[in-house]
């Protein structure tokens, strides 16, 4: 993959606004492990409900994915639903196989309406979120439209331990300022009827994302939590830049995206025992 000029451009001017000096901030809630780093990740110690929410493209279902591998290797017992009800493409339940293989439990929609594009809530969501795991967690589709299904299981949700991420990828068009994360923060916000908690960076250029790119995001992620007071829960990376990326962002955690919803023509990144 080769950037046209307008990303190009694009690139270039999130660099220039990014890599500004600033002050030192301490606000991260998860402590880096230096025992983790030589494993190839660092914990991401969420438990309860967890929320994946973001707008299209942000990269939320490999975030969400990639959560759940992470856990599940640390020894938390995982289960994950694909509430994606808007896009019928790259959604959780086309890593259905990788999931279920590391004992991840998955609740989809019934199985002749797998692959249809229709708004179909499975009646099994009501029953996990009864029953949650010590981590569930629940992606969502893209932007307020893919949030507004939150609604309708407010009830369901009421007096348990949620929180709800928001994934930023800021290379994205509609996220690549503050001010356009806190627009989509308070859109998904309505639609949910509930509140975002934390910030996952996912800063990346797919396979032109360098290490300079999730540095680059790092900063912007600094920005955006001294800007709404709410923590930076993680930034992304993929396994090959983990070494030089731990370097650039040692106050932060680090998750490892090993990507699994790839196009026909290539192969999903190894997990961690394949």
């Amino acid at each position: 993959m080769h950037l046209d000029k307008r990303g190009q451009n694009q690139y270039t001017q999130f660099r220039q606004i990014h890599r500004r000096p600033e002050a030192p901030l301490v606000i991260f809630s998860i402590p880096a492990s230096a025992d983790a780093v030589d494993e190839g990740e660092l914990g991401v110690e969420l438990n309860g409900i967890a929320i994946i929410v973001g707008d299209y493209g942000s990269g939320k279902t490999e975030v969400s994915i990639s959560l759940a591998l992470e856990r599940k290797r640390a020894g938390i017992d995982v289960r994950i639903a694909d509430l994606d009800l808007v896009n019928p493409y790259f959604r959780t339940r086309e890593a259905r196989q990788q999931l279920r293989s590391r004992g991840i439990d998955l609740v989809l929609p019934p199985p002749a309406y797998l692959h249809a594009d229709l708004p179909i809530l499975s009646p099994a969501i009501a029953g996990l979120l009864r029953s949650p795991s010590p981590l569930t967690i629940l992606d969502v589709g893209g932007d307020d439209v893919g949030a507004v299904v939150l609604g309708a299981l407010t009830d369901a949700l009421e007096g348990r331990n949620v929180q709800m991420l928001q994934v930023v990828n800021p290379l994205r068009p509609q996220t690549g300022t503050v001010d356009g994360c806190v627009r989509m923060k308070a859109a998904i916000e309505s639609a949910a009827r509930r509140s975002v908690g934390g910030w996952i960076i996912n800063a990346h250029l797919m396979d032109e994302t360098t290490a300079a790119t999730i540095a680059d995001g790092y900063r912007f992620g600094r920005q955006l939590a001294a800007a709404t007071g709410l923590p930076l829960v993680c930034v992304t990376a993929p396994q090959t830049l983990l070494t030089v990326v731990s370097a650039e962002v040692d106050d932060c955690p680090v998750l490892v995206i090993r990507r699994q919803l790839v196009p026909p023509w290539r192969h999903a990144d190894p997990l961690v025992d394949d």
